[in-house]
């Protein structure tokens, strides 16, 4: 070959080049993130606990409060409750993670928030709904007879509307805020914060994404820990975020931008520390460890984001009578519950950028939820547990500690192998999450 037909060919290689490189753009993220309070109406339950003082000695079979029937009124607002949402969309793959001040979440109203969502057109995103599991989040929100009668009241159409309203109206704010975004992940410890209710080891680990800007500017801070809201016990009457709140309202002063608490496997982990004193010394130490590790976490390469979803099949659901007075009742007696409960439960598993996150609909146990993290760090540089996200069917105990009568154990209404088979089903899911392509 001519040497200037030479030139000429290598040209039009490096312009083909070019051209197959542009076609194939890199990887983008898009991010954004809202904040806002709760407007909640005024007497609105506490949801949390079943008993007394919480609980009317009579119903209010004379409508004399419009928002409760088998509770108390609240007497007031102690810290304004709020909703979070993060949204993330890359290839088409559109993600809305809500982190809500309640102790649960029904999941008919993450298909109602779903469906609003869906009306800007395309398919509708991906919605995940985290509670904090706050104890003096509100109640009368929940479109379940047997939860209604044990610990969050009968629905009121006006305080399920709020809160409804609240969460479509904070994804709407993250959709709209979404820039360009990078991404950070790490971890940290925090002890002397929680004790085990089954005298077990504790999960220390406190997980943290970092969502920003381009430009460097912050977006939003997602933070893991596993802990139950109960640093306010029953006496309290006021609505409150608990101690989670207290961390997180902190963490939102020092980066300005919305932070969202997403509760691990805490279904066998208390606060150390009760009262308001302990909601204030363990937020400020969640806070503190939080922040800490903000500042210094590097933003990663990783922008993926991913996300697959399973419907696991679990055991009859039923109250085991023995688990609840003790071992003097025979094991066989147990109280059928699938008239009011489902025998499956849907999990879905996220990848965001080198994190893998996988809901929990329930109170998992900590034992299990390490298995999870184990297996899920084989693949993903941090797996974390979302638990109490997207439904909520009580505790989640392996084996061994479900035969073992316990307060949990009155809770864990999936039986004996309810809780491993829901551990298992997480990790088959983070495994398809391992292999799935750039769509998801």
């Amino acid at each position: 070959m001519r040497p200037g037909a030479l030139a000429w060919a290598l040209a039009i290689v490096e312009v083909l080049s070019l051209h197959a490189a542009a076609a194939v753009p890199a990887a983008t993220l898009t991010s954004g993130a809202a904040s806002l309070e709760l407007e909640l109406p005024a007497g609105a339950p506490l949801a949390g606990y079943g008993g007394f003082p919480r609980r009317a000695w009579i119903p209010d079979f004379l409508g004399r409060f419009p928002n409760t029937f088998w509770f108390n009124p609240s007497s007031g607002v102690h810290d304004p409750l709020r909703v979070r949402a993060l949204a993330l969309e890359s290839r088409g793959l559109m993600v809305v993670w809500l982190a809500v001040d309640l102790v649960a979440v029904d999941p008919t109203m993450v298909a109602e928030v779903r469906a609003r969502l869906a009306d800007r057109g395309g398919e509708p995103p991906i919605v995940i709904v985290s509670a904090s599991h706050t104890h003096s989040g509100p109640g009368a929100y929940a479109d379940s007879a047997f939860w209604a009668l044990v610990a969050a009241d009968r629905e009121s159409p006006a305080v399920r509307k709020a809160i409804v309203n609240g969460m479509e109206k904070a994804a709407r704010g993250a959709l709209r805020r979404r820039v360009p975004a990078l991404l950070a992940w790490g971890k940290t410890t925090v002890t002397g914060v929680a004790i085990s209710r089954l005298d077990q080891p504790l999960d220390p680990e406190l997980g943290l994404l970092k969502v920003m800007g381009a430009d460097g500017r912050p977006v939003a801070l997602v933070w893991n820990y596993a802990v139950h809201g109960t640093a306010l016990g029953r006496a309290n009457r006021t609505l409150s975020g608990d101690l989670m709140a207290e961390a997180s309202a902190r963490l939102e002063r020092e980066t300005g931008a919305p932070v969202l608490f997403v509760n691990g496997a805490a279904g066998d982990v208390s606060p150390r520390l009760r009262g308001w004193p302990g909601v204030e010394s363990a937020g400020a130490a969640l806070a503190s460890a939080a922040l800490a590790a903000w500042r210094t976490l590097p933003p990663g390469r990783d922008l993926t984001l991913r996300a697959v979803r399973s419907q696991v099949s679990l055991p009859g659901p039923a109250l085991s009578v023995r688990n609840c007075t003790g071992r003097w009742v025979p094991a066989a007696f147990r109280l059928g519950l699938g008239w009011t409960l489902p025998s499956s439960a849907g999990l879905t598993a996220v990848r965001i950028g080198g994190t893998a996150w996988v809901t929990v609909p329930g109170e998992l146990q900590t034992r299990l939820g390490l298995d999870i993290k184990t297996a899920g760090r084989r693949t993903f540089d941090e797996t974390f547990v979302a638990g109490y996200s997207n439904d909520y069917l009580g505790y989640f105990l392996t084996r061994r500690d479900y035969g073992q009568p316990s307060y949990v154990a009155c809770g864990s209404l999936y039986g004996e192998n309810g809780g491993e088979t829901l551990r298992d089903s997480a990790i088959e899911l983070l495994d398809r999450l391992a292999k799935q392509g750039p769509r998801g």
